[in-house]
């Protein structure tokens, strides 16, 4: 039996596939540049005053009464935030002096 015709004739399309296989997706709120830059920024503050990234991770994630809420949350809020976390870092660095 030839070849051609066991092998079934391949349509030819011009048409763009309807997604793309590996496309990457951003289902989660995006920060924006300033909120991300108060986010880095305060992250290396606070490794500056604990230098220990366990004590790091729970300072910025960890809910702090007298802030109001998690210091990285309001980091990314606001910039009044941001100067609040500053504030709480720069007390607990002149206290560990």
């Amino acid at each position: 039996m030839p070849v051609e015709a066991v092998a079934a004739p391949v349509a030819e399309t011009n048409e763009k596939p309807q997604f793309k296989r590996f496309r990457k997706r951003f289902d989660t709120v995006r920060l924006t540049p300033d909120a991300a830059q108060r986010q880095g920024k305060a992250a290396t503050l606070a490794w500056e005053a604990f230098r220990d990234r366990d004590k790091v991770v729970a300072f910025l994630n960890t809910h702090d009464d007298t802030l109001g809420g998690r210091p990285i949350d309001l980091v990314v809020e606001s910039a009044e935030g941001f100067d609040r976390v500053v504030q709480a870092l720069d007390a607990h660095s002149a206290a560990a002096r």
